[in-house]
């Protein structure tokens, strides 16, 4: 008789362990170890023959599948353009900030032209209705399914085009020992999931919860199976929401979606100019608004400075939406080269709307944001800039200049100030706005302000 082992998985990081310890030699964490028992394997006689075969590349054929709308535009963005079929997703956030909603949504909506499954292993059948009376869903092929076994989920998926799973740390397997949500049973939960995606052709949806520092509960090896994830973001107390891809197989992994969280379900927001940029720009020092292309299509964006006199020995530096080191870099050219004063001052730095500025294109509006703060002097409503600032205090060229001083003639803006090795691919479109370009950050503060004292 084969005999069974057992080993000892971090439910954080997924590290093994042969014995239990209290703090995971992985993740550093206490407690997180959990005892798992293996599966004895079975003898085999001989090799089995394999039963496909290598393939030329030339001899494959192309194949074009039509992407199904989710009924939500915003979220088709996200996906690329619509859900691919066969493919599966992941949708992960935090609890109760609509993951569940919005698959309901959708899954109303390709119910119209589909067989949709929604298994339910969290709610009754009882409060999955409610939440399709509130959300007005009727379809007659939407069925429920109130299980958390996935053998018996696989069973009835197979007369299913589309299947939902909410949510994947609540399924297991009967086969696997350990709990639901443990490392081991989300990791053979979402392979199985996976098969059942490429070899039944079906679509499939996973929703995932996340852990307390922000990333998808279970192994890392999760977001590798899926062939998509998104993150929902936003605070609780905050009716709009940010769809996040972090990885697609089929599209861009930038694309960012707002969302509003209402009464009867969630709505796209399609207008980004009252999201991340506020109706008093310009009315105060410290606000400029930058280009950020996000995905395939750009996005305006305010950046806000705040100055304020330390009243320790240690000035603070604070960003929301901006790296931290970046800011800290760009403080050191703004005092080195732009002769700005920075080292007994306490500085604030917002990205409006919660989003997330990770691109280099943005250094010239941090910096001009900074300038505008610490000069006392506001920077015109019109005026938006982009580029990439190196520590010589030059500014660099950035990919897509001339999607984004599109964006910024079709917003309404006077004046972009820009890298000057970018001017040559947008200079046509000077006589539609005033394109301002320069090659040191000492220049774009003189032409973002042209009236501050140099106090």
């Amino acid at each position: 008789m084969a005999k069974i082992s057992s080993k000892f998985v971090c439910q954080e990081c997924g590290t093994v362990s042969p014995q239990w310890l209290g703090k995971c030699p992985g993740c550093g964490k206490f407690g997180t170890l959990v005892e798992e028992t293996d599966a004895p394997e079975e003898v085999v006689g001989s090799i089995a023959v394999p039963t496909s075969k290598p393939t030329a590349l030339k001899d494959i054929e192309n194949v074009k599948y039509a992407r199904i709308s989710t009924g939500i535009k915003e979220l088709d963005t996200v996906l690329g353009g619509g859900v691919v079929p066969y493919s599966i997703v992941l949708i992960g956030g935090d609890p109760g900030i609509g993951k569940s909603t919005i698959l309901t949504q959708v899954s109303g909506e390709i119910a119209k032209t589909q067989r949709v499954l929604y298994v339910s292993a969290e709610e009754s059948l009882s409060h999955v209705k409610l939440r399709c009376e509130r959300l007005s869903i009727t379809a007659e092929n939407l069925m429920v399914l109130n299980e958390c076994r996935l053998e018996h989920i696989e069973k009835v998926a197979e007369d299913y085009d589309f299947i939902v799973i909410d949510s994947i740390q609540a399924i297991y397997l009967s086969s696997l020992s350990g709990s639901a949500g443990s490392v081991g049973q989300v990791k053979e939960c979402a392979s199985r999931l996976m098969r059942l995606a490429k070899s039944k052709h079906k679509t499939v949806f996973v929703i995932g919860h996340v852990t307390k520092d922000g990333g998808l509960a279970g192994p890392k090896v999760l977001e590798h199976i899926v062939d998509t994830v998104l993150y929902f973001e936003g605070e609780p107390q905050d009716s709009l929401k940010l769809l996040r891809a972090v990885k697609n197989r089929f599209g861009s992994a930038q694309e960012v979606g707002v969302f509003e969280m209402t009464d009867v379900g969630i709505k796209e927001v399609s207008d980004f100019s009252g999201v991340f940029m506020s109706e008093n720009r310009g009315a105060q020092a410290g606000s400029v608004v930058t280009q950020s292309v996000s995905g395939n299509r750009v996005v305006p964006v305010e950046v806000q400075s705040l100055i304020s006199k330390t009243v320790f020995g240690m000035p603070r530096r604070m960003p929301i939406g901006v790296d931290y080191n970046r800011m800290v870099l760009i403080l050191a050219v703004l005092e080195r080269r732009a002769y700005l004063p920075f080292f007994n001052q306490d500085v604030y730095v917002n990205a409006m709307g919660g989003i997330k500025l990770t691109e280099p294109s943005s250094d010239l509006a941090v910096c001009l944001s900074l300038a505008s703060a610490v000069k006392n002097t506001p920077i015109e409503k019109t005026t938006t800039a982009f580029g990439e600032v190196g520590l010589t205090g030059e500014v660099r060229a950035v990919s897509f200049a001339e999607k984004r001083v599109q964006n910024a003639i079709k917003l309404g803006f006077k004046k972009v100030i820009i890298p000057k090795r970018n001017y040559e691919n947008v200079k046509k479109y000077a006589d539609k706005i005033t394109i301002v370009p320069v090659s040191f950050v000492s220049q774009a503060i003189k032409e973002g302000l042209p009236n501050a004292t140099n106090e």
